[in-house]
């Protein structure tokens, strides 16, 4: 690129009317001359080659991307990842804030990870490696999705639960189990406490164990709880599968008795979950398979607080995530972050519930309502509820014992001593 050419990627925030632009903020290692390289980066995620030999035609000024902040953060020996077939020269990490016109794919989740986490982004030369940081969207853009129907509050209204997180419990065996044992061991959970009792993100619709019949036992189960303790409950279903089977896995789970569903939202496509939600009158909560494979390298592929914007930009009316600890190797500070873009103001969008979770029980619930620092979030053992050395029932009241130990200021040793379910837990 010649210099002029360079400069038509480049330009000042208030030059722009940015509520045509989303914000794209990357982490870029550039090979090279710096501004050639970033000039590149616009360009291959936007209008590429620009102008036909003999045209007079250039549609920079309203298709291309334009870097509107870059810095440098330091300048490296070799690049983080080695890249068989990057070019030579002068390593620069940057941080770069890219204005990119929406115009170019429209309100189109599919057209939009097209352009940002596209051919273009990945593979342009000079800029080996790339991480996208985070997306900002204008009024503008948000205005024409609908977001979660239900959201925190709807979810909330739906339980009766308030001033309290939201409890969910992941029916262990996760793969296995005959619907009958696997209704009977969730009627359990339900009748010790526990709100939501949900499927296993990796078990939907399986011939030992059909969403048909599993969601028609748990229905009853469910009603039959609802009955005995007075409290409403959810079976939270999974129906995963071929997108063109979607509604009619929706439509037969919801019929039996499943109030709400489970999706596991980059597997499926994002753009399937929009098309659940214009369809559904129930939740639609998301699991997290396949997002670590593109996010957990610190400074190359996605941050996981892109996807969570996109999923509660899709509908996801709880997003589960992972959690706390060692267990979901992931940063606390990437789980803080992904807790906030649940809650965060994003226009006319719901909050998503957050859920963030791994390997939880009793004895962490008072380490994940201190890092949340609310109790807007939803709270999802799996072993802590279902291998509870006196069973599911008793595994759902430790739980719910835990909470009550928080909430009146109690140590929980000292509560566990006249709750014998807490004890177990802590025995244990």
């Amino acid at each position: 690129m010649n210099a002029e050419d360079i400069r038509g990627f480049f330009a000042d925030r208030d030059q722009l009317n940015m509520a045509d632009y989303l914000e794209l903020e990357y982490y870029l290692e550039c090979i090279g001359d710096i501004e050639e390289a970033l000039a590149h980066f616009c360009s291959e995620q936007s209008t590429a080659q620009w102008s036909r030999i003999g045209y007079d035609e250039d549609f920079r000024d309203l298709h291309a991307a334009k870097v509107i902040r870059w810095e440098v953060l330091e300048e490296l020996a070799e690049l983080s990842y080695p890249v068989e077939q990057a070019a030579t020269g002068r390593i620069h990490a940057c941080r770069v804030t890219i204005a990119h016109p929406y115009r170019n794919f429209g309100a189109k989740l599919p057209n939009l990870l097209t352009a940002v986490c596209g051919e273009g982004t990945y593979f342009t030369p000079g800029v080996p490696l790339v991480k996208l940081l985070d997306i900002t969207f204008p009024d503008s853009y948000l205005q024409q999705f609908e977001g979660p129907k239900f959201g925190i509050d709807g979810i909330r209204d739906m339980l009766g639960a308030y001033n309290r997180p939201v409890f969910f419990g992941v029916v262990k065996p996760n793969i296995g189990l005959r619907p009958d044992l696997f209704a009977d061991i969730a009627y359990e959970s339900w009748l010790g406490g526990l709100d939501i009792a949900k499927d296993d993100e990796m078990l939907a619709d399986v011939e030992w164990s059909t969403t048909r019949e599993r969601s028609e036992l748990l229905g009853k189960a469910r009603s039959k709880a609802e009955e005995i303790t007075g409290d409403k409950k959810i079976y939270l279903a999974n129906i995963t599968d071929e997108v063109d089977r979607m509604i009619e896995q929706h439509d037969v789970a919801v019929k039996n008795g499943a109030n709400a569903l489970l999706i596991n939202a980059m597997p499926v496509g994002l753009s399937a979950v929009r098309m659940l939600r214009k369809h559904t009158q129930v939740p639609l909560i998301g699991h997290f398979p396949f997002i670590a494979s593109f996010a957990r390298l610190e400074k190359f592929g996605v941050h996981t607080r892109v996807i969570t914007k996109l999923q509660r930009l899709a509908g996801l009316d709880a997003i589960i995530m992972p959690g706390f600890g060692n267990r979901m190797m992931t940063p606390e500070a990437e789980v803080r972050d992904n807790v906030n873009e649940c809650l965060a103001e994003m226009g006319s969008i719901k909050p998503s519930l957050p859920v963030p979770g791994g390997s939880d029980s009793a004895l962490t619930l008072e380490t994940v309502y201190r890092k949340v620092g609310s109790v807007d979030f939803g709270f999802v053992p799996g072993r802590g509820i279902f291998g509870h050395p006196m069973g599911p029932k008793a595994g759902a009241r430790s739980i719910r014992q835990a909470w009550e130990a928080i909430e009146q200021d109690i140590a929980l040793d000292t509560y566990a001593k006249s709750h014998p379910e807490l004890q177990a837990m802590l025995d244990k």
